[in-house]
């Protein structure tokens, strides 16, 4: 059995996603995040030391970091759905989408998020971060735009990992900028299999 620790508001709606794509069971264990600080219950630190969600529990072995949990499940469980096969000349585009979210694209989204915080003192960064939001975002824009999906011509891991990042710019407000972009997460968004996600995850407030 796959147990997934899955906490609201995080990455870890992707990994229920990923699932429910697949068709896989699994144990849904749920963690609310405090109403103050919006930090992960310590609850999660009992699962893993750093206490963060995705966790997942599989074959023994407790994994973090959504993209490697991605990458471990279709392989071992995908039964050679939502990956290209390793000699397949998409599969090196597949592998970079899959690390590019979390090593690059989330970054200026994370510090646009925290030096919000900050107000004017965190004024010295912001055309920093702006331009860096604008070249990840606008790569993204143009890799989507004529396609339906980041990689070949159907869903891939590839897509449930990007996915994050497109739900982030749309909750600061960022996504309208990025036609393609937009027009792809909304599709991602009608997948029933997504839809089913949301249901066991709950309220959700990067859904829209």
């Amino acid at each position: 059995m796959i147990i997934v620790h899955h906490l609201n508001d995080s990455r870890s709606q992707r990994i229920l996603w990923l699932l429910e794509e697949l068709g896989l069971p699994y144990e849904l264990r749920a963690y609310a995040r405090d109403a103050a600080t919006r930090l992960a219950p310590p609850e999660l630190e009992a699962v893993h030391l750093l206490g963060k969600a995705p966790t997942v529990e599989m074959d023994g072995v407790t994994l973090i970091e959504s993209g490697a949990i991605i990458e471990t499940i279709i392989r071992r469980r995908g039964g050679g759905r939502l990956a290209p096969p390793v000699d397949h000349p998409d599969f090196d585009r597949y592998i970079m989408w899959l690390h590019y979210a979390e090593g690059s694209a989330m970054l200026p989204l994370m510090l646009h998020l925290y030096t919000a915080r900050l107000g004017e003192a965190a004024a010295p960064l912001r055309p920093r971060i702006d331009s860096e939001l604008a070249r990840h975002l606008g790569f993204v824009d143009r890799a989507l735009a004529g396609r339906e999906f980041l990689v070949g011509t159907d869903l891939t891991g590839a897509d449930i990992q990007m996915s994050f990042v497109a739900e982030i710019a749309g909750a600061f407000g960022l996504r309208g900028a990025y036609p393609a972009m937009a027009a792809w997460i909304a599709r991602l968004h009608a997948r029933p299999a997504w839809q089913r996600a949301l249901e066991q995850g709950g309220a959700y407030s990067f859904a829209a």
